[in-house]
């Protein structure tokens, strides 16, 4: 991947999935703070307002996701890919969350290998497990298996545990939750929680670092350990 390793004007392209969530606006703002990329492509289901900024270009590209396959286009040409697609339960019913979290990620990540895309950075969950009885955290085991299985030639998946963000939305037992852990955090800082910048800088982070294989997986320590550091490329 050819960017640079400060502020300054980067090459290369990226695209950004899930741009309109806690954790992808957080990454779009680092993205553009850092200028890594010449073109940053969000897709999405809808365009998203942003603020008019100098530096990095963002496009965006509205896709229907019952449709991908039709919108091949839209993955190609990137060097790198970031994945901050999901939904909750809640939202979109368990059928609707198995088909967003790892349905639509799993076709996202064939496109964007088929497109020439060399890294893709995905944000998973603590606990990620395959075998697991809890669905949410099965789900996440399984699209990490598919996405793995794609063949990029580096994948680097993130395992958070509770996301600390100022939401728009109001949920009572996810505010309640972060509030808990908020204070926790204090004694413990990197057992039950990240803030959502520290995980965005640990994704920018993780594609300047040399990698630790051809898959590699942060877990929240790893996470918090990554995202406080400043990497330079080749560092």
């Amino acid at each position: 991947m050819a960017a640079t390793g400060g502020g300054g004007s980067g090459a290369g392209s990226c695209f950004v999935l899930g741009a309109s969530g806690a954790t992808g606006q957080a990454l779009l703002r680092e993205l553009r703070a850092r200028g890594l990329f010449a073109r940053v492509t969000l897709i999405g289901r809808r365009r998203l307002s942003l603020a008019e900024e100098s530096g990095t270009a963002v496009e965006q590209v509205v896709v229907d996701f019952e449709r991908l396959s039709e919108h091949a286009a839209a993955f190609r040409g990137h060097d790198v890919g970031f994945c901050c697609l999901g939904t909750t339960r809640s939202k979109a019913g368990a059928d609707g969350f198995v088909r967003v979290d790892r349905d639509y990620v799993a076709q996202v990540a064939e496109l964007a290998r088929a497109g020439g895309c060399k890294h893709f950075v995905m944000l998973s969950s603590q606990g990620a497990n395959e075998h697991s009885r809890f669905l949410y955290l099965r789900v996440k085991g399984e699209v990490e298996k598919l996405v793995q299985a794609v063949g990029f030639d580096r994948c680097t998946i993130l395992r958070p545990a509770v996301l600390l963000c100022a939401r728009q939305e109001f949920r009572p037992l996810e505010w309640l939750t972060q509030h808990v852990l908020g204070a926790v955090a204090w004694f413990f800082p990197t057992a039950y929680s990240v803030p959502v910048q520290t995980v965005a800088r640990a994704m920018v982070a993780s594609v300047l670092q040399p990698g630790g294989g051809k898959v590699e997986v942060l877990e929240n320590k790893a996470i918090h350990q990554l995202g406080k550091a400043e990497p330079q490329l080749g560092t």
